[in-house]
């Protein structure tokens, strides 16, 4: 059994963010270069293999809004700072959240500014899996400008899923910014759906945000919400 696929039979509700990417790992869906470290010293490591500048998240069982609790750190530029950082965050997190299980300090590159859309999925028992794509902020949160499609669908079906939204002239260039790749767009819906369709015991999926450039497209953050498989 692959990695990502056990950790799906843990019991918890929900995969913690480097199981997340594992599971990401196995469908050929892209995410920036992490890794979880225990100490300081190995966050100092890791960001240095990783290459500045990176982020620090907090990888608990019991916090689900990092931010909150001061458990981010954005911005990290070198060895030192990564230890500040690491330090800081152990130390809100002791604070603001007791008793709070702590399984390390995720490093992530930080990526750099592009198109930021999400991307989503639910199981319906009754229509079967559902796919869902939107732009990030405001467009989903109060315009409600998003898509679904119900799979199996294909990566044609995905483009137009993604050319649907009122708001798909900003993925087309706009002003001075240019087109970006809608085409990985399309890839990572299709493989988001087929991961779903073969994981019945995944009630839910969110990849917010995903960051699109004129050749890429990467998962920056990822959430698998766990329930009973139905079969």
């Amino acid at each position: 059994m692959a990695q990502g696929q056990g950790d799906l039979k843990s019991g918890r509700y929900k995969l913690l963010e480097h199981e997340a990417f594992r599971l990401l790992e196995e469908y050929g869906i892209p995410y920036p270069p992490y890794g979880l470290a225990k100490t300081p010293e190995e966050a100092a490591e890791l960001a240095s293999k990783i290459g500045f500048p990176v982020v620090l998240k907090v990888v608990s069982p019991d916090i689900s809004h990092k931010t909150d609790v001061g458990g981010v750190v954005l911005g990290v530029s070198s060895v030192e700072e990564v230890v500040e950082g690491f330090e800081k965050i152990m130390k809100n997190v002791k604070s603001r959240v007791q008793g709070a299980r702590v399984n390390g300090i995720l490093v992530q590159k930080m990526v750099p500014r592009g198109v930021e859309v999400i991307v989503g999925g639910l199981r319906d028992y009754t229509f079967g899996v559902a796919v869902m794509f939107g732009l990030g902020g405001v467009f989903t949160e109060v315009f409600k400008d998003v898509t679904f499609r119900i799979w199996p669908f294909t990566l044609e079906e995905a483009l137009e899923m993604v050319n649907e939204i009122r708001s798909a002239t900003i993925l087309k260039g706009f002003r001075d910014t240019p087109p970006v790749d809608v085409y990985s767009v399309a890839d990572i819906l299709v493989k988001l759906g087929k991961l779903l369709n073969e994981h019945s015991e995944i009630e839910s999926a969110d990849l917010n945000p995903v960051v699109v450039y004129p050749d890429r497209a990467l998962v920056v953050d990822a959430r698998f919400i766990v329930g009973a498989s139905k079969g």
